[in-house]
């Protein structure tokens, strides 16, 4: 009779304890769809899909646009994390010497390199354009730009290109950068019309910078 009461003490702790780990457990879920909510309602997030594990790389000789426009956002991925990027759109895009590589590294086999090329004689032309970069690199010009705008009220790129109320973004009539490079998570573009397209798959590394 002494140890009925140590029993159910017994129970009662297992019981707590596994309440706690339940709770532990489902708050980081709870976390990313709030999180994923708000994201939403703000306008903040910017790839339409989940992005892949995967960045790649992106450059070209020349790109000329018509309507830039640039605002922080967030992708998604599979497993729901956030991710953010600096979101660049275009509304009527050019470029030359396009190149595109990215890079899988497979268990036994190594580095497989995945490269797309077009644009060498006509440039490449893309209409409402969006890139989610986390680095671009060149030489710009921009004429009438705006720094600092509210990302809100974006006007002069594509008519979805607006981000986050209150948070800062820039934006020009037309945009000129040579020797571009560009680290990205994901592009989406209305029409994409590559010229004298070529893809091919290698082993090893070979990226387009």
């Amino acid at each position: 009779m002494t140890g009925s009461p140590h029993l159910s003490d017994d129970r009662s702790d297992s019981g707590r304890v596994r309440w706690r780990r339940f709770a532990v457990l489902t708050v980081p879920a709870v976390a990313v769809t709030a999180g994923l909510g708000i994201a939403l309602a703000q306008g903040a997030l910017a790839a339409s899909f989940a992005v892949s594990g995967q960045q790649f790389k992106v450059s070209a000789s020349s790109l000329e646009g018509e309507g830039f426009a640039q605002y922080g956002g967030v992708d998604v991925n599979a497993r729901e994390e956030l991710i953010p990027v600096a979101v660049t759109a275009i509304r009527e895009a050019k470029l030359s010497n396009l190149c595109q590589s990215v890079v899988t590294t497979l268990p036994v086999i190594g580095d497989i390199s995945l490269n797309l090329t077009a644009g060498k004689k006509t440039p490449v032309e893309a209409s409402n354009l969006f890139v989610d970069a986390t680095q671009l690199a060149g030489d710009a010009v921009f004429s009438n730009i705006e720094i600092g705008r509210d990302a809100s009220t974006l006007d002069k790129g594509p008519a979805d290109a607006q981000g986050m109320q209150d948070l800062f973004a820039q934006q020009a009539d037309t945009v000129r950068i040579t020797g571009l490079q560009q680290t990205a998570w994901a592009t989406n573009a209305g029409t994409f019309k590559l010229s004298g397209l070529s893809m091919y798959v290698s082993k090893g590394k070979k990226e387009c910078f």
